[in-house]
């Protein structure tokens, strides 16, 4: 079999999603780092950008009227109000990436996870990330200086209400060490691209093997 013929398949929309803090986007940025792939999904939103994002790598960053606008052109394939911001996953980079045979990695938010799940229930897969404790991640959002101490406590206890719905993700990760976090995740991507469903190049390859003679 050629190598050609092997790689045949259709990509798969990954979404991990943990509370703020938890080490998300560094495993996600490892995860597309080290395989060609897997792009990822990069998000628009109307909040400023943090110390280290750039515009285009991070996140596009676009005004309340441009984001507007784009919802109304439907130009996302999901968006949502987080916090007081507006975030939304461009669906024309997202669909040209599936046409293309890629998978997609989006580090999105429950909101966000939930509505691509809902449109595309079997690309979809949802993975979400545990913090070893409440009290490790509120220090790891102070420690970051990112947040004020109201939003740090709304984002806490948005925790506590998505890790109570963990039954609608189907992995979930503890991140109490990064390198073994990081091979879970990584295996799970792995296991979900070799799935039967996602290999087009399987029925017609068995089917030459069925008619071959012997």
């Amino acid at each position: 079999m050629s190598n050609d013929v092997a790689t045949e398949h259709r990509g798969l929309l990954l979404m991990v999603v943990s509370p703020s803090g938890v080490g998300k986007t560094s495993l996600t940025r490892r995860l597309v780092a080290d395989h060609s792939d897997l792009h990822l999904s990069i998000s628009a939103t109307t909040r400023d950008p943090r110390p280290g994002e750039h515009e285009g790598r991070d996140y596009h960053f676009v005004d309340r009227d441009m984001f507007k606008h784009m919802v109304d052109e439907d130009a996302f394939l999901e968006w949502a109000e987080v916090y007081g911001n507006f975030y939304g996953s461009p669906k024309a980079p997202i669909m040209a990436s599936l046409e293309q045979g890629q998978s997609v990695l989006f580090d999105i938010d429950f909101q966000g996870a939930m509505k691509i799940s809902a449109h595309a229930p079997d690309d979809a897969v949802k993975v979400y990330i545990l913090p070893p404790s409440l009290a490790e991640m509120s220090r790891r959002l102070h420690a970051r200086s990112q947040d004020s101490e109201e939003v740090i406590a709304m984002r806490l206890a948005r925790a506590k209400t998505e890790i109570a719905d963990w039954e609608r993700f189907d992995y979930l990760i503890l991140n109490d060490d990064f390198d073994r976090a990081y091979a879970e995740l990584a295996h799970i991507y792995h296991a979900e691209r070799l799935k039967r469903v996602r290999q087009t190049w399987i029925a017609p390859f068995v089917k030459k093997l069925t008619d071959e003679a012997i």
